[in-house]
């Protein structure tokens, strides 16, 4: 690809937030006795994804699909047989409940956002689809040595090409942030991405996962602001 080409020319935008709220809805409320304090943590939700995905829709001009219910009811970012679909709160509801669940909340989002992308491409467009997840500061004991994580497929040479800019400009626009790229998970690991990828073709579709630590959120005010402003910036450099 020519350097004078930007990626915006060939590909639009679009955004997803599987991790985006920690809500219950009221008839499944029965089944997180105990667990109100869980709902809460990193384990219920990914903190302060949503604003980021919302913010990153509005200035791509970007359409975004975010789930607001809790990765405790059901995990929008995990295949359908992934041990950690449900989480110990459901896998001991009775199979209706489950079902019911996987068809109300779980199936519409999945096959909205993936339908959004096929009838683009079949439009002749191509997308870059960035997926908004953040990650607790300390997990098991261990500390995540990351403000920001790029995940990618390696494989994929748009995807890690379009990761290694935006990791470059981050570095050069705020120097005091650790960016790293597939950390702190591995970027083909099972999720929504990973799985669209083996819907549509790489030169067609981009996928990256941004993973922001939750450190920044939890702390909030100017530095917070000042951070979301910052990826949304070095993302749009790294595509120009």
């Amino acid at each position: 690809m020519s350097d004078k080409v930007a990626l915006t020319d060939i590909f639009n935008f679009l955004i997803t937030c599987e991790h985006g709220g920690n809500r219950i809805p009221q008839c499944y409320q029965q089944f997180f006795g105990g667990f109100e304090s869980l709902l809460r943590s990193h384990r219920g939700y990914d903190r302060g994804t949503l604003r980021m995905a919302k913010e990153l829709a509005k200035a791509l001009d970007a359409p975004l699909f975010a789930g607001t219910t809790s990765r405790l009811l059901i995990d929008l970012n995990r295949s359908l047989r992934h041990p950690q679909l449900y989480s110990k709160a459901i896998q001991s509801a009775p199979v209706e409940v489950r079902s019911e669940i996987l068809a109300r909340h779980y199936m519409p989002y999945r096959t909205v956002a993936e339908a959004s992308i096929a009838e683009a491409i079949g439009r002749g467009e191509k997308i870059i689809h960035i997926s908004s997840h953040s990650f607790t500061p300390e997990l098991n004991g261990q500390i995540r040595n990351a403000d920001i994580g790029l995940l990618y497929d390696p494989s994929r040479p748009l995807e890690r090409d379009l990761c290694m800019r935006w990791q470059a400009n981050l570095k050069a626009r705020a120097a005091n942030l650790t960016v790293r790229r597939n950390y702190p998970y591995a970027g083909r690991a099972d999720g929504f991405v990973t799985y669209l990828r083996r819907r549509f073709s790489a030169d067609t579709y981009v996928g990256i996962e941004l993973e922001i630590n939750q450190k920044h959120v939890l702390e909030g005010g100017p530095q917070w602001r000042e951070l979301r402003s910052v990826v949304l910036e070095t993302l749009q450099k790294a595509v120009a």
